[in-house]
């Protein structure tokens, strides 16, 4: 039996449901499931953030589930962890295929979403942002420049295409970070007052792989942050 969650779901003929599941030691697996009807229904596990196990089998890209039940009770998110689970989701489905190997998301993804369910933190949305960037042999490294030499904390260093940082004097030089924060967010340390430094670099590294389509959940999370701020005042 695999482990797994489902990032997203839809109805797939007349009593079936194509799901896009991101499973343990394997990545992602996009399958039919037949849903079924009455007390045998399997509708009600078939949603985001519930731990799964199941059975899959198949040659071509889309697999067939032949067994599936629930693993644990689902992740209990809400508020800001909800927006937060639900933008994790939307970026794996725009940028995870199934011809990727990222055997090792999964765990990361779990802690994720059990860390969120714990307590909302930007910090985790980063670090969930750069193993997915890792898995896809997208993320340069941070603990050494462009010359191999280690990143040293007060120093800044621009972030150059396929190559990596590079130590530069001109700290307001566009794509510029921190060697500080860049050695957090390596370390999984990431301190409040990088937050923003670190979200920065993310987008610069994951907007090339979204295209120029906005993702959904990002809007939501906006609104209700204003919507949270209008209701404060």
């Amino acid at each position: 039996m695999k482990r797994g969650y489902v990032l997203h779901h839809r109805p797939y003929r007349e009593s079936s449901a194509l799901v896009n599941l991101l499973v343990d030691g394997i990545g992602r697996v996009d399958a039919v499931a037949r849903v079924g009807s009455g007390k045998r229904s399997i509708k009600s596990i078939l949603q985001p953030f519930q731990p799964l196990i199941f059975e899959f089998s198949g040659k071509s890209e889309l697999k067939n589930i032949s067994q599936i039940e629930a693993a644990a009770p689902a992740v209990p998110l809400s508020g800001y962890s909800l927006y937060a689970g639900m933008y994790i989701n939307e970026l794996l489905m725009r940028i995870l295929s199934v011809h990727h190997n990222a055997e090792a998301l999964f765990l990361i993804y779990h802690q994720a979403l059990v860390g969120l369910a714990a307590q909302f933190c930007e910090s985790k949305l980063r670090y969930l942002e750069l193993a997915l960037l890792r898995e896809l042999g997208a993320m340069p490294s941070l603990i050494r420049d462009t010359q191999g030499e280690p990143l040293i904390p007060e120093h800044y260093y621009q972030l150059v295409p396929e190559l990596g940082f590079q130590f530069v004097l001109n700290s307001r030089a566009k794509h510029t970070y921190q060697g500080a924060m860049l050695t957090a967010l390596n370390d999984n340390q990431l301190l409040q007052e990088q937050f923003l430094e670190a979200k920065r670099l993310m987008r610069s590294m994951l907007q090339p792989l979204l295209g120029n389509k906005p993702l959904v959940s990002r809007q939501l999370f906006i609104q209700a942050t204003a919507s949270n701020r209008d209701g404060n005042n």
